[in-house]
């Protein structure tokens, strides 16, 4: 589509800020928009829990209700306290979503400051970053939020700052392998002639063509963000009880049943 400005058509696009180039490249991919669609969804659900789910039903108890069956009361049963399930899970959900929300956050913001320095100067900057990096990485991801949650001890914040440290490298590749596409490029060259800082030129021209394949890495790794914070609560490290969250439900779930004898 053509706009005319002055009497000269221009694509439309040109016209469009760095963000709306972005959002404009997302549009055009069916599969990422159905991705978005059901992620917008789940987290529509569990936002606006309050408006169709009574708080009071995630901590109130009664054992004479323990382990009851799906039914239209409690759509996915009750656990060993006699809980709503379904309440638990929903309102569990928005400290699992936003929480890799935060965390794939951290991580981009980590790893664009990083990747972004080192693919930007080279060099020994290069080097010792991304030796940094793989200290990081050699390490698995799991293990090091674990090490990281034992030492800070447990707690909500502790976790999203464990399983930040252990995936800000991965970020910081990503971003380091784009700058280095593009810092030698012409506009680069211009900017770099007009007396314009190196910080402007990565924050303000490398970062935001780059961002492509940064965005791919951060849909890619929230999934996997939202299971690992399951992982830890599941093993006890992360959300501490009665607070609702998925691993923790599983968890003591899954310890009760194996309590019970057969």
């Amino acid at each position: 589509m053509k706009i005319k400005k002055r009497g000269i058509d221009i694509p439309q696009s040109i016209n469009r800020s760095q963000f709306g180039l972005i959002i404009f490249r997302f549009k055009k991919n069916k599969l990422a928009m159905v991705g978005l669609f059901i992620i917008l969804l789940l987290m529509t659900m569990c936002l606006a829990a309050p408006l169709y789910i009574n708080y009071d039903l995630v901590f109130r108890q009664s054992m004479t209700n323990r382990f009851i069956t799906p039914n239209a009361q409690q759509w996915f049963g009750t656990d060993q306290f006699g809980r709503d399930l379904f309440a638990r899970i929903i309102y569990g959900g928005r400290i699992s979503l936003v929480s890799g929300l935060v965390v794939v956050g951290l991580c981009m913001a980590l790893g664009l400051v990083f990747g972004g320095t080192a693919g930007y100067f080279g060099g020994r900057v290069d080097d010792l970053m991304m030796r940094i990096c793989d200290i990081f990485m050699a390490v698995p991801r799991m293990l090091l939020a674990m090490a990281v949650v034992t030492a800070l001890g447990s707690g909500t914040l502790n976790m999203l700052i464990a399983l930040a440290v252990g995936d800000f490298a991965i970020y910081a590749r990503v971003v380091r392998a784009s700058i280095m596409n593009l810092r030698n490029q012409e506009y680069v060259e211009a900017a770099k002639c007009c007396g314009t800082s190196s910080a402007r030129i990565i924050f303000k021209h490398l970062l935001p063509n780059g961002m492509g394949p940064v965005i791919v890495t951060a849909t890619l790794g929230l999934g996997g963000t939202i299971l690992a914070i399951a992982t830890l609560g599941f093993l006890g490290i992360g959300v501490a009880p009665p607070t609702p969250e998925w691993g923790t439900i599983l968890s003591k779930i899954a310890q009760t049943y194996a309590t019970i004898p057969t």
